[in-house]
């Protein structure tokens, strides 16, 4: 049976609990700290063999168990890349980045949980890719790979990597559901999505049409 959102903080484990806030507190107190240290090695013993995290039970509404959503509009987090999760939690909770179904839920979870929910989900296994539109997959792969240069499109591998795995920088979005990738091509286009770095993917995405950004989405979610 699963804790109910009002008790999941007096139901955390007094080791779990301690661990996670010395991490979120190392990571106020020194952030140029996580130069030399990746902050997944800070936390990966919390939860390497143990159990989902409490917290997480907010999280499996939408992004399924172990991060495997089954929600075609919301991101799998399974084997998304520590830095990039923990990253996108810190932009919802200041309000860099916006969504009302995040800012909900985020309300429930502690700030001292965040890190080891980024540890829990970045090490779960990825979602494997589900084959969809193959002509439509093979565009979309023709401008990962090569980009579209009288476009001023690069390739997306040249950030994301060969095979959409991501990097500690870059975001894994081989296995991600389309018509979530699609969406935040789409926010981005729009500038309704604003926490990229030096506003890459704004600027990206800004030259991307509409049937470039779904034959990506639909490539990516087959990776």
């Amino acid at each position: 049976m699963r804790a109910s959102p009002a008790s999941l903080s007096a139901t955390h484990s007094e080791p779990r609990g301690a661990l996670a806030f010395a991490v979120f507190a190392v990571r106020l107190a020194w952030p140029g700290l996580v130069t030399f240290v990746s902050f997944a090695s800070l936390v990966e013993g919390a939860v390497e063999a143990g159990p989902e995290p409490l917290a997480a039970t907010v999280c499996a509404a939408c992004h399924g168990e172990a991060g495997r959503s089954v929600a075609p509009t919301y991101p799998n987090l399974a084997g998304q890349h520590a830095e990039y999760l923990q990253k996108q939690l810190a932009d919802f909770a200041k309000g860099r980045r916006m969504n009302e179904v995040m800012s909900a839920a985020l309300a429930q979870v502690p700030r001292s949980d965040f890190p080891v929910l980024v540890a829990y989900y970045s090490a779960q296994a990825p979602v494997p890719g589900k084959n969809g539109d193959v002509a439509l997959a093979a565009a979309g792969r023709k401008i990962f790979e090569e980009g579209d240069w009288p476009a001023g499109i690069p390739p997306c591998a040249s950030c994301h990597g060969e095979r959409g795995a991501g990097s500690e920088r870059y975001p894994r979005l081989a296995g991600q559901n389309p018509a979530y990738t699609l969406q935040q091509l789409t926010d981005f286009k729009a500038s309704e999505r604003h926490n990229d770095t030096r506003r890459v993917m704004r600027e990206v995405a800004g030259r991307l049409s509409d049937a470039q950004m779904t034959s990506l989405a639909e490539y990516l979610g087959g990776l």
